[in-house]
């Protein structure tokens, strides 16, 4: 229960000097936006660089993972069908099933399991499967579909994914991991130092998106951030346990493992995406602070039953 409400107490601070900061306006109006573009285009490619660079890459082949990649296609995929079905957009059903499916496995995942699973190297599989293949993939819907419905040549948005920062770290970042390769620490020692700004600033841009906002749940995204929220916090995780008892014969800590994993919250760095996209802010926004308020009660309940 401990590392529930450290990893939770972490967030919820940071977020509120976030808060307080934009309440005194002390960053002025484009404090929330020079945040997220500094962690969109500097720290999170650096963060992801070096964590990548410094990952096993075997640890992607289990079948813990095969039940999170498969919780996370069902939740996801759900999403998606009543996107389609109700017109919501390429953008915005691209977000909502990012906050329907993708979890807080860096700054909320890595305290958890150190303190409820005993060890911080559990969550390193669904982190990898989350950077090599899931923010890839939405990535490059989001740039192909093009912000505000620009157009351009065929050839030169097949690229564009190419030049995403995000997508160049995490590929760098395997490719060094891979190749066997030690950074210089004169190299990996700023780059390290860059990263470590990429998690305090997406809290402290979110916590300023607070400020003047109403009551989540309310406005024309409300039905998006319903659904997004049940996914994520019953959905996902209610699917991970079927899978893991049922089809793959898991028990005791494995079980509780995976189950803890897709039950973490949506991560804070989509509404960094959404942000830089210019699409679904405010779902991602809502969908992310209710999922946080929830993960609480749904990792207590998860770690009492299984633990």
């Amino acid at each position: 229960m401990q590392g529930v409400l450290t990893g939770f107490a972490v967030i919820a601070v940071v977020i509120g000097v976030g808060y307080l900061i934009g309440r005194g306006g002390h960053l002025g109006e484009h404090g929330r936006e020079v945040l997220s573009k500094l962690a969109f285009h500097v720290a999170s490619p650096a963060l992801l660089f070096t964590t990548l660079a410094r990952a096993d890459l075997s640890v992607i082949f289990s079948s813990r993972l095969l039940v999170t990649a498969l919780s996370t296609a069902a939740a996801a995929g759900l999403f998606v069908t009543a996107g389609v079905v109700r017109g919501w957009g390429v953008g915005r059903t691209t977000i909502g099933a990012l906050c329907s499916s993708y979890v807080n496995s860096g700054n909320l995942g890595i305290p958890i399991a150190v303190y409820v699973l005993g060890d911080a190297s559990l969550v390193a599989p669904v982190l990898l499967f989350q950077l090599l293949l899931v923010t890839p993939v939405a990535l490059t819907i989001l740039d192909l579909s093009g912000k505000d419905g620009e157009e351009g040549p065929l050839w030169q948005r097949l690229l564009a994914p190419l030049r995403n920062p995000i997508a160049l770290g995490s590929l760098a970042g395997v490719a060094v991991s891979a190749s066997g390769l030690r950074v210089p620490a004169a190299v990996m020692d700023p780059v390290t130092l860059i990263g470590n700004m990429s998690v305090p600033a997406v809290l402290l841009a979110f916590g300023i998106s607070l400020c003047g906002s109403t009551m989540p749940g309310r406005g024309p995204d409300r039905h998006l951030v319903l659904l997004s929220v049940a996914l994520k916090s019953v959905g996902q995780p209610a699917v991970a346990w079927a899978l893991a008892a049922g089809v793959f014969g898991l028990h005791g800590a494995l079980l509780l493992d995976v189950v803890v994993t897709s039950a973490l919250p949506a991560a804070q760095n989509l509404y960094t995406y959404a942000s830089r996209y210019g699409v679904g802010e405010r779902l991602a926004r809502d969908s992310i602070l209710v999922s946080t308020v929830l993960a609480v009660p749904v990792l207590v309940v998860v770690a009492a039953l299984l633990g």
